[in-house]
């Protein structure tokens, strides 16, 4: 099958021509013409499979088919009234929203947009965390027909109006299983109130669990599926390989990898921001080009760190779990476990950054004897045996008895005071308003009894959202002796690492401005979301 199959228009099909492709992808080819058509669609398909262009490419046709027959409004219309025939949306007015988990993966999408609409441009604006807000408020009032945005960034739009979605007509929820990993269940349940109820949606996620099919069904009306790959399975471009290694000596046999030849340019996983600035800094030390990207470096950082990566400046990127969501690298050769993941999707997302584009990419992880566990459930995921080596000269010491895995977010050793449960009625952000931590004041009516701005911080061992979601009774993950299994990065706070209390407390109606001599959104500043 090939592009012009697809009911693409010709400035689509020449600008996908002008990026090298000719054969739509498996995703690409059956959900174009089921979004082309209006259908909500529920997508599965793994990281790599092309599935931004599987929503962008119909989008913009769609918009563009809009925009053939623009007539002026007439005195009666309103926004949010509806799309006559030969009408559209007034020019402030977003009429597509795509919801993304992190930042790196809004500007993806917004790329793909620039890219694939470079021959008939819409005005698109990316929403997240980490930058100014005033260039992204002067690029909202400047109009904009497409919005790719993180859900808390979003929300403190809304909450300064200085952002119109009464009049969304498509709305995407692009990886949405990670976005309930990361805790955003409840924003996106308070964005999908505030839309119209008649609108296309469309859920793109690599992995369905419970908790998907039940957000899915929530807000999907009688959905196309489609299903490329089968559930909670790796692209079979991506060879996969385990190198048993002691735990002191994962570094010298990275650093062997490398000088030999067998990784020239890799992705490499560590579970916390300590330790990826603590590799990238030693492999440097080594003689190596390595960077970090993680949640504590600025956008600036990131941006520099993954572009030196890309042009070949920077052999080994040291990333972790959240930071390397959405990054998008062609024809990335390795991507490396130093550490494996806590939870088995999470391997998953991680060796779906190579294979990508219909190149074969390798996905090597050191294991050392604290890890049996965490490989044995990755192997139980995919349902297959992963196929293992030992290097010669760094064979595992047998005698080395295994440890439990401390991350170093949670804390030092020893026991900890218990800590109150999070609320389970509201999603995966709320405080317990039963169990409110002392001195923390009483709950903020509408968020789920959150801690007030000021009041004491969460403990670093407590329990997130993302470590309980999904599990009756909020029943945390499992342990080893005193040591919770959690995500690195997922603890008592957003990916960003700031409280969620910074958030607006009320949403004002779209076209107030705040108080004067607030500056707008200020009190969400420096929230990477």
């Amino acid at each position: 099958m090939s592009f012009d199959q697809l009911g693409l228009s010709p400035e689509l099909l020449r600008a996908v021509a002008d990026q090298g492709y000719t054969q739509p992808t498996p995703v690409q080819a059956q959900a174009i013409p089921l979004v082309l058509e209006g259908r909500d669609v529920l997508a599965g398909a793994q990281t790599g499979t092309g599935k931004t262009a599987a929503f962008v490419l119909p989008i913009l046709q769609r918009l563009n088919a809009t925009a053939q027959s623009i007539t002026e409004p007439g005195p009666g219309h309103r926004t949010g009234q509806g799309m006559a025939p030969g009408r559209r949306a007034p020019r402030q007015s977003v009429r597509v929203l795509v919801l993304v988990p992190t930042r790196e993966l809004a500007l993806q999408v917004e790329d793909s947009v620039r890219i694939y609409g470079a021959r008939r441009p819409i005005r698109s604006v990316p929403i997240y965390g980490g930058v100014g807000y005033d260039a992204q408020f002067r690029a909202l009032r400047g109009g904009a027909e497409m919005v790719v945005a993180t859900p808390g960034r979003l929300l403190d739009h809304i909450g300064q109006g200085t952002v119109d979605l009464s009049a969304v007509e498509i709305l995407v929820l692009d990886e949405a299983d990670r976005m309930l990993d990361m805790g955003f269940i409840r924003d996106i349940r308070k964005i999908l109130a505030i839309l119209p109820p008649k609108r296309q949606n469309l859920l793109f996620s690599a992995t369905f669990s419970d908790d998907i099919r039940g957000l899915a069904d929530g807000f999907l009306h009688d959905p196309a599926t489609v299903q490329v790959t089968p559930r909670n399975t790796a692209t079979q471009l991506v060879r996969q390989l385990v190198i048993h290694v002691d735990r002191e000596r994962k570094r010298d046999l990275l650093r062997e990898l490398v000088a030999s030849g067998r990784i020239d340019q890799a992705l490499v996983f560590t579970r916390t921001k300590h330790g990826a600035n603590r590799l990238a800094e030693q492999l440097q030390k080594d003689g190596i080009t390595a960077a970090a990207i993680h949640g504590n470096r600025s956008q600036n950082q990131r941006v520099r760190a993954l572009s030196e990566f890309k042009a070949g400046k920077v052999s080994i990127l040291v990333a972790t779990e959240v930071a390397a969501r959405g990054i998008d690298i062609e024809e990335l050769p390795h991507v490396v476990n130093y550490e494996l993941p806590m939870v088995p999707e999470d391997y998953l997302h991680r060796i779906g950054r190579t294979g990508r584009a219909g190149s074969m990419g390798d996905a090597i992880s050191l294991v050392c004897v604290d890890e049996t566990r965490l490989l044995r459930d990755i192997e139980t995921l995919l349902g297959k045996r992963i196929d293992a080596e030992v290097i010669p000269g760094y064979e595992p010491d047998r005698a080395i008895r295994p440890e439990p895995i401390r991350l170093r977010t949670m804390g030092g050793p020893g026991p900890r005071p218990s800590m109150p449960r999070r609320s389970q009625s509201g999603g995966g952000n709320g405080w317990s308003a039963n169990k409110a931590r002392p001195g923390s004041g009483p709950a903020r009516p509408g968020f789920g009894g959150r801690p007030q701005a000021g009041a004491a911080r969460p403990h670093p061992g407590h329990v997130s959202a993302a470590a309980s979601h999904g599990r009756p009774g909020g029943a945390p993950r499992p342990s080893i002796g005193q040591y919770a299994i959690l995500p690195g990065e997922r603890l008592a706070r957003h990916a960003d690492g700031q409280p969620s209390s910074e958030r607006p407390s009320s949403l004002r109606p779209w076209g107030q401005r705040p108080d004067a001599g607030a500056r707008p959104g200020a009190a969400s500043r420096g929230r990477h979301r």
